[in-house]
């Protein structure tokens, strides 16, 4: 549907609907052109919603079209929302943007003392902590929780110094939404909906996909194949409650134009200040240096030196300064900006994968419209980077495996590589057995194993989950007891899951044991329910539990120790090392 323009509009608003004639035409040929399921534009002009139209289908399947109504996941537009909730507690004296975030919340751990003591709320929204992004820890998984994201951060180093970097990291935004509800008491959920959504009556706007569902008017994920131009239907991204502070909101272009408006004048909606100035200022105040990727990369320098505030780009195109973000989540891509100096701003939806640069060059075109500007070619650009990457896609999958050595066998028999792996920060790997095959399973993608080389394993490489290689590692005892699997930005080592023993049996290996040379030592068990070797004059030995009565210790892979029952009660404990065996019995 389109919104009509209204006679008694103010001459800007008249002047937009003459710089859309053709506006239509262009759209229907951008949609052919890209093979794109669907788009959703709108308009917002001083503080009014002037164009809200739909093209193509929110449901490519069923053919049912977009309206200015039209439910869309938005991704990390979310997190402007997230930005200025919390600048809501900046206002009231409970949180500050440039304090460290530690005065205000004591439990927030970093990797090291440095960062404890000096990372700030802004650090932490303008993605400058130095920390990059750690995106398999929530996306397609629902084991954590928004508290297990916040203790988790602690476990990551910084990739830069704090504030010298760019590092874009959804895990912050994960943090912050935990922040609010800590000093707020407030759920980041409940929160947004009280201080935001309902004074600007956003009434449809919703979090979750089950929730946007029970609505008629709402979007349905459809992508191309990556081999052909086939539309099909994909999966929504459900697993967002833990990181809902990042990318949750699910909204529409006409609710979105209310927040659009809110940021375009002060605060202000519908003749009310609903929102505080300085929370929006604070939120435009340039925090970090974005790259000139586009331009150094391709030479198009329309858009020149973008900055990072916090939730938001500012940057000037074609010499105008114009404030952006974009948002992406499984088949749904957004862009919401405006012109500062205008008062002019576009919202735009765009469903499916291989076309989400059309969210930026709609909402260029727009602006070169409105502003009278010569025409860009964005879509001719972007289609030729497009149609390139995907026959280098191809191509190169053409070539997997190239690297593989023949003939070669698994060290171990497959039942010796089951097993749960697990990651201080990413959680569990569970490695089973089916019908005689290894399976991969990591959160939500769980995809069968197959014998690469040695003792490398690869999954298939999966058209939406992409492709994992695992590659196991054996101990100096020959157990198998790694995994290794690149994740994010790096390898990440999974440990099999020490075996769990009974408490009753635990006991039982308590006591004091004598070396054959009379120098005594104690294994004694703490708090945690761990054993521990307690020996004179040596740091205490955590035993992690290997197999059976068998432990090792985190200091030396290659030594084990062996307790020796006999009728229920410990005769010995064996110490074993490359160097040969010692046997203590005990007192």
């Amino acid at each position: 549907m389109t919104r009509p323009i209204q006679e008694d509009l103010p001459a800007q608003q008249q002047h937009i609907a003459e710089r859309l004639q053709g506006f239509d035409a262009y759209m229907e040929q951008l949609l052919k052109d890209w093979n794109a399921p669907g788009v959703g534009v709108g308009i917002v002009a001083g503080d009014k919603l002037t164009f809200a139209k739909g093209y193509g289908y929110r449901d490519f399947e069923k053919k049912l079209p977009v309206t200015s109504n039209t439910l869309f996941p938005i991704g990390s537009n979310t997190k402007l929302f997230t930005a200025v909730a919390a600048g809501l507690l900046v206002e009231q004296g409970k949180l500050t943007w440039d304090e460290p975030i530690r005065d205000a919340v004591p439990a927030i751990r970093f990797h090291n003392n440095e960062l404890n003591n000096m990372v700030t709320l802004r650090d932490m929204l303008a993605h400058r902590t130095g920390i990059t992004h750690q995106d398999s820890l929530w996306y397609r998984q629902d084991s954590f929780s928004r508290q297990d994201l916040f203790s988790r951060i602690k476990y990551f180093e910084p990739d830069a110094a704090l504030r010298q970097r760019f590092l874009y990291n959804n895990i912050m935004y994960a943090a912050v939404g935990y922040i609010i509800e800590l000093v707020s008491g407030m759920t980041w959920e409940a929160f947004v909906r009280e201080r935001l959504f309902e004074p600007l009556r956003m009434r449809t706007t919703v979090y979750r996909i089950a929730d946007m569902q029970k609505q008629s008017d709402h979007g349905v994920p459809f992508t191309e194949q990556r081999d052909s131009r086939d539309l099909h239907k994909i999966p929504y991204s459900e697993e967002t409650e833990a990181c809902a502070p990042v990318g949750a909101i699910i909204s529409s272009i006409e609710e979105l134009s209310h927040w659009l408006s809110a940021l375009m004048n002060d605060g202000k909606y519908d003749g009310k200040q609903v929102l505080p100035p300085s929370v929006l200022k604070a939120t435009l105040e340039p925090a970090m240096v974005v790259p000139n990727i586009v331009g150094e990369t391709w030479g198009w320098w329309e858009l020149l030196n973008p900055v990072y505030g916090m939730g938001r780009v500012m940057a000037s195109y074609r010499g105008h300064l114009m404030t952006c973000h974009g948002g992406y989540i499984d088949g749904f891509h957004s862009q919401m900006s405006w012109l500062l100096q205008k008062k002019i701003g576009v919202n735009v939806f765009a469903i499916g994968n291989h076309c989400a640069p059309l969210r930026d060059i709609v909402m260029y075109h727009l602006y070169e419209r409105l502003l009278e500007l010569p025409y860009t070619p964005w879509s001719e650009r972007w289609l030729q980077v497009r149609q390139q990457h995907k026959q280098a896609g191809k191509e190169a999958r053409a070539k997997a495996g190239a690297e593989r050595i023949p003939n070669t066998h698994p060290s171990h028999p497959l039942a010796d590589y089951v097993g749960e792996y697990e990651h201080q920060a990413y959680g569990l790997l569970t490695i089973d057995m089916t019908a005689g095959h290894l399976q991969f399973n990591f959160g939500r993608v769980q995809l069968p194993l197959t014998h690469f080389h040695y003792d490398r394993f690869d999954t298939p490489d999966d058209e939406r989950v992409g492709k994992h290689s695992v590659n196991f590692l054996t101990n100096p005892q020959g157990n198998v007891n790694h995994a290794t699997l690149s994740l994010d930005h790096g390898d990440v080592t999974f440990t099999r899951r020490a075996e769990i023993l009974d408490p009753a049996r635990v006991a039982q290996l308590v006591g004091t044991y004598v070396a054959p040379s009379g120098w005594t030592f104690q294994v004694v068990r703490k708090e945690d329910d761990a054993l521990y070797l307690v020996v004179p004059g040596q740091p205490e030995e955590k035993l992690i539990p290997s197999k059976g009565l068998v432990f090792g210790i985190q200091r030396f892979s290659n030594m084990t120790f062996e307790f020796v029952l006999e009728n229920s009660q410990v005769t010995a404990l064996k110490q074993k090392d490359p160097s040969g065996e010692y046997v203590f019995v005990p007192r």
